[in-house]
This record gives structure tokens, sequence and C-alpha cells, in this order.
């Protein structure tokens, strides 16, 4: 709710259609890279004098759209959703010790597979068919 005044600033203000926001990561997409540093500083601007809050320095960056945006635990290319790294190896990380815990009598069998599901519905929204069989061959070897 506190960076709503951020939302209606961006849509009303500076009317950009292609804003995307969850919780404090946001995008912008545009065809112009000096149009997106004129309006990273119109914001950062915008976020000091309004919400006495500040852009992280090292976390703001200006791409070509067909170089992927890093949003959410995904990259988002014109074409495709995938998994980030980073993202594919903490979740597999997470089932070989949830699969452990459960061989270890720590969890039940049903908190296992909540757990699972938990992860394919987050692998759902990306091109992740063959991780999903990745994780499906772990499952079954272990």
């Amino acid at each position: 709710m506190y960076l709503n005044e951020l939302d209606q600033f961006v849509k009303h203000e500076l009317k950009e259609k292609y804003y995307i926001r969850y919780t404090d990561d946001f995008v912008i997409i545009h065809h112009d890279p000096q149009y997106l540093w004129e309006l990273k500083n119109r914001i950062g601007l915008f976020l000091q004098s309004r919400l006495r809050m500040e852009l992280h320095p090292n976390k703001v960056s200006v791409r070509k759209y067909a170089q992927g945006i890093d949003f959410l635990g995904y990259i988002l290319l014109p074409h495709a959703q995938l998994v980030r790294t980073k993202t594919r190896r903490r979740i597999l990380k997470k089932i070989r010790e949830r699969i452990r815990d459960f061989k270890n009598e720590k969890i039940s069998e049903e908190s296992l597979s909540q757990s699972i599901s938990s992860y394919f519905g987050v692998l759902s929204h990306a091109d992740s068919h063959e991780l999903q069989q990745h994780i499906k061959h772990t499952i079954w070897s272990l």
C-alpha cells in the first residue's frame, strides 16, 4: 500500500503504459534507453521527495528486451519466460532437503508432496518442462 503513490505517479503523471510492480520490484518497458534513464531520475526524485525512499543504486538497469528482464525469479524474454539460474538451483536444493527430511522421518509424505507441488506451481509460470522432468527424475532416483 505504501508504494501505491509510486503506482499513481508512474501511471497518471508519467503516463507509462508498460509498468509492472510487485512489492518493491518494478519494471518499465520502453524502446528508448535515454527516455528510461530520464524516467529513472524522475522516479528517484519522486521517491526521495514524497516517500523518503531511494532506488537501490546497484539494482537499476536499462537493457534491451531481447537480453531478458530479470524479474521475480524469472528471466522474461520476448518469446519465453525462464526460471533464473539462482532460483532453479535453490528449488533443486530445497527439494533435495525436503526429500532427505522425509527419509529421516522429519516431515510427512503429505508435507513433502505439498512442497513439491508448490515448486511445480512456481515453475508453471515459466518455460520449464525440462526442469520439471529433471525434478521428477530426482524425486524418483532418491
